[in-house]
């Protein structure tokens, strides 16, 4: 069974950056899709950026730019490098994927905190 751990959230001043990590178990990680959603209070979990099993990605419109997310298939990680973080990045992220992209088929974690403000 998968299982994902998220970690590298915190508080950061508006402009500051955070690299996000997310630790996948079990086998066949290089097959997957994975990606970086976040949840802001109130509002949907939304998708910030994918990456395919070969190494294409993608991100939402409001961070493309600021943010890049990798892969380490040897270490069965996902990174989210964040940059130039606004007020409005403020949530919780978490990772997840499946055999395509944009798609969510393990189990969630327990996500990341994610706060920047002044």
């Amino acid at each position: 069974q998968v299982q994902l751990v998220e970690s590298g959230g915190g508080l950061v001043q508006p402009g500051g950056s955070l690299r996000l990590s997310c630790a996948v178990s079990g086998p066949f990680f290089s097959m997957y899709a994975m990606g970086w959603y976040r949840q802001a209070p109130g509002k949907q979990r939304e998708l910030v950026a994918d990456i395919a099993s070969g190494g294409s990605t993608d991100y939402t419109d409001s961070v493309k730019g600021r943010f890049t997310i990798s892969r380490d298939n040897a270490k069965k990680t996902v990174y989210l490098q964040m940059n130039s973080l606004k007020p409005e990045d403020t949530a919780v992220y978490y990772c997840n994927g499946g055999l395509k992209t944009k798609t969510t088929v393990f189990n969630w974690g327990q996500g990341t905190q994610v706060t920047v403000s002044s």
